[in-house]
């Protein structure tokens, strides 16, 4: 993987666009999720927007004031776009098992194998955005693992976001004892986030 040096300015465009703009979406009228490009875009912009608000949320919380002085320590940034990638990585995987098994079970959708599909493009796109070839070609081989063992039947209902809910617990460059007293906490916030898009997602989608 190339390295460069990261700055606040990094983060800011594409991150906190994601970040900042979600606290509007609410006022907007939601359109229907009735093909297989509306599903791959809403499975990218919210596995980007779980990520990025429990991410910096907690950072911004456990930092307090301090929080954007620390956007000038370059070995903090790198933590942070290492983290960033890395649970994101893990969101869309969770966020593509759950609405194909959401479609099996609800909608009786049966081609359950644009779920690879859409979760390659995806990842193939994100390369646009500096995404770490390291991170996509592991990203990769973790959705395969899973995709062996997966229950399409069961999935949907089934706890489905608890493995990127570790993962900020994971990666969020936090010392380990500080993280250790926020595990509950930590896993909560992710799950809540998740519980939205869930929400969300059963009001939009119509295939």
């Amino acid at each position: 993987m190339a390295k460069y040096k990261l700055t606040w300015k990094d983060l800011s465009w594409r991150d906190f666009k994601i970040y900042f703009f979600s606290l509007f979406k609410a006022f907007i009228p939601k359109t229907k999720i009735s093909n297989l490009d509306e599903l791959e875009d809403f499975i990218q912009t919210k596995s980007a927007w779980v990520t990025q608000v429990t991410l910096y949320g907690y950072l911004k919380t456990r930092m307090g004031t301090r929080y954007v002085l620390h956007f000038e320590n370059d070995k903090f940034m790198t933590s942070v776009n290492l983290a960033k990638w890395n649970m994101y990585a893990v969101a869309l995987q969770d966020l593509t098992f759950f609405t194909f098994s959401y479609l099996k079970n609800n909608l009786n959708y049966q081609d359950i194998d644009k779920a690879k599909e859409i979760f390659l493009k995806i990842l193939d796109d994100e390369t646009k955005n500096k995404m770490p070839l390291d991170i996509i070609e592991e990203a990769k081989k973790n959705f395969n693992e899973r995709l062996k063992s997966i229950n399409w039947s069961t999935y949907y209902n089934d706890l489905p976001f608890n493995p990127s809910a570790l993962s900020l617990y994971k990666w969020a460059p936090i010392a380990d004892e500080l993280k250790q007293l926020d595990r509950k906490i930590v896993l909560n916030s992710v799950i809540l986030k998740w519980d939205i898009v869930k929400k969300e997602f059963n009001e939009r989608v119509k295939f």
